[in-house]
């Protein structure tokens, strides 16, 4: 269900939808706890503000309804096992992951308490090695993403030269059970459109289309009280890309986010969109990305190694 409530437009907003937003009723489950993983320590970024090692940034949901959802998996045991082979060359060269075992997805859910069978759920923004990782940790977990990255990614190597890079089919020989959602169908939500609910669970959890990256790339909204948690996956890769007052990038990332992408005009413009809903709904909706290690340390007391919090 929806709910609608108007709004005012803002002077020099973002042209979406400003006569109204809408936003989803309390479903029939509930988040209980939101744990913040880094599931994959990889090349170090420097910046004024300091040198961390990129992080994959996943979070692991318990409900009271629909046991564990983990939205990303990142790099899994078999990554570091058998890294050349899982992960290729290429990436290895470029993203110079620390391939701990300690960090990957599985460990960290037993390390909680939990059994890896608790994990029932999967999220992925898109199917880049880096997000997909974990997925055969987890065989038996339905997997949830965009029918339009499925589609590129079971039909790779593509057209675009980062596919052969991207997508690697040894994490998902296991044939996972996919759960796909197609576009544009959905309702619209603090600004963006065709956003979806999962089937299957009862708690909050929302697909949200966030194109550019990848040809289906989503962000994945999470209920979390009164508030929403946005992960934007790979939409954007550095915090002060999204400041709302004083946005700008990082020089090796934008380079990394320009030899990546598939739509630029695409990707820049959600770029805009996210600023408008940090300006507008900072206060309901938290935005965060897949590899900033400074937005991992909001919530985490700290980027390096493996580490988790709940929210």
């Amino acid at each position: 269900m929806l709910a609608r409530v108007r709004e005012r437009a803002v002077p020099g907003a973002y042209e979406g939808p400003t006569e109204s937003i809408y936003r989803i009723d309390p479903p029939k489950g509930l988040t209980v706890k939101i744990h913040h993983l880094n599931c994959g320590s990889m090349r170090t970024i420097d910046t004024e503000e300091g040198s961390l090692p990129a992080v994959c940034h996943c979070l692991l949901v318990e409900t009271d309804r629909d046991g564990l959802v983990l939205v990303e998996s990142g790099i899994g045991t078999q990554d570091v096992a058998r890294p050349e082979e899982s992960l290729g060359p290429d990436f290895l060269g470029r993203a110079q992951p620390v391939l701990d075992l300690a960090e990957t997805a599985l460990h960290q859910v037993t390390a909680l308490g939990f059994r890896p069978e608790d994990v029932r759920h999967i999220v992925l923004s898109h199917l880049d090695l880096d997000h997909a990782g974990g997925l055969p940790d987890f065989p038996w977990a339905k997997v949830h993403l965009s029918e339009a990255e499925h589609r590129a990614a079971m039909a790779a190597p593509g057209a675009h030269p980062e596919d052969r890079v991207r997508y690697r089919p040894a994490q998902w020989a296991h044939r996972p059970h996919w759960g796909t959602y197609a576009q544009p169908y959905g309702e619209a939500w603090f600004g963006f459109d065709a956003v979806r609910p999962l089937e299957g669970l009862d708690a909050e959890i929302l697909l949200v289309p966030l194109g550019g990256h990848t040809r289906g790339h989503s962000a994945i909204a999470v209920a979390d009280g009164d508030r929403r948690l946005l992960h934007c996956g790979d939409a954007y890769y550095f915090h002060h890309e999204i400041d709302p007052d004083h946005p700008r990038g990082h020089p090796g990332l934008d380079v990394l986010q320009q030899i990546t992408e598939v739509d630029r005009p695409l990707r820049l413009g959600n770029h805009a969109r996210l600023r408008e809903l940090v300006r507008r709904h900072g206060d309901e909706v938290e935005v965060f990305s897949a590899h900033d290690p400074w937005e991992l340390a909001r919530y985490a007391g700290g980027a390096e190694g493996p580490g988790t919090t709940p929210s």
